[in-house]
């Protein structure tokens, strides 16, 4: 087992890591939530890496997982975090908009997908969100969409609509049911209860660790590093690591292609 940590793992991780995430989603997937800290010792790492798991933090909480991400790495160790580049998002929305301000109709389309790409993951109030329904449906900046979302998304897309092409086979409702007394009495509690049992799923839903709590660019992320005492933060491709061996792990790249092209990649010491 090599001194590496994968935090956050979810499906992709590398059996000879350590992998961490806050459920086990593998054969020797340690779940824990990251919350808590990393239930690992100190200076015990070579390496510490998640990728698109520091945004779900809120910012109090993500500067404290920083830090524990610096003590679990030894002296010398490497620190490398791939996350929705905030800096990207905003130039290519400015990009897209000013292109459909003159009348570019390629481009109203791509400034509709920029828009959520900015604010659904931190507004939706349910699974998927609006980025769900658009990737279901028939759209003309499929080429667009999939530069952005790379081959993850592109494979849920095409999944998506293989299920929308599926014929639905519906059973048939029993009406006798609207007169059974347990299926009147669930009726009158969630119309007398509907307003608070829909805040209460909401809340739910928004603590669950799906949304966007929080965006980072070059900048803040580098900063973030070095407020926990990480020393020479420096932005890489998905390409190039200071990690031995990186394209060989397969973690930021599927068939030589990049998972997450709207990532940024920053790498720093301990």
């Amino acid at each position: 087992m090599l001194p590496y940590l994968n935090l956050g793992c979810g499906n992709k991780f590398h059996p000879d890591w350590v992998n961490v995430d806050f459920v086990s989603t593998g054969e020797g997937v340690i779940a824990h939530n990251l919350l808590s800290g990393i239930p690992m010792p100190d200076n015990k790492f070579e390496v510490v890496y998640h990728s698109h798991v520091l945004e779900h933090f809120q910012r109090d909480d993500a500067f404290k997982f920083i830090q524990e991400c610096y003590r679990v790495l030894k002296p010398g160790g490497i620190i490398r975090i791939a996350i929705p580049d905030l800096e990207q998002i905003a130039r290519n929305y400015l990009e897209q908009m000013e292109l459909a301000l003159k009348g570019d109709k390629a481009a109203e389309s791509n400034y509709d997908w920029m828009v959520l790409e900015m604010y659904d993951q931190t507004v939706r109030d349910k699974e998927g969100g609006n980025m769900l329904k658009y990737l279901g449906s028939d759209i003309s900046n499929e080429a667009f969409v999939y530069k952005r979302i790379g081959e993850e998304g592109k494979m849920f897309r095409e999944m998506l609509l293989s299920q929308k092409n599926q014929p639905v086979h519906k059973p048939k409702k029993k009406f006798t049911r609207f007169f059974k007394p347990k299926y009147l009495k669930n009726k009158i509690k969630n119309f007398v209860l509907g307003a608070d049992k829909s805040y209460a799923e909401i809340g739910k839903f928004r603590k669950g660790g799906e949304i966007h709590q929080w965006m980072y660019d070059r900048y803040s992320l580098g900063r973030l590093l070095k407020s926990a005492g990480f020393k020479n933060p420096e932005v890489k491709s998905a390409f190039e690591s200071n990690i031995p061996n990186w394209n060989n792990f397969g973690l930021d790249l599927h068939d030589n292609k990049v998972r997450k092209p709207d990532s940024l990649f920053m790498e720093a010491y301990k």
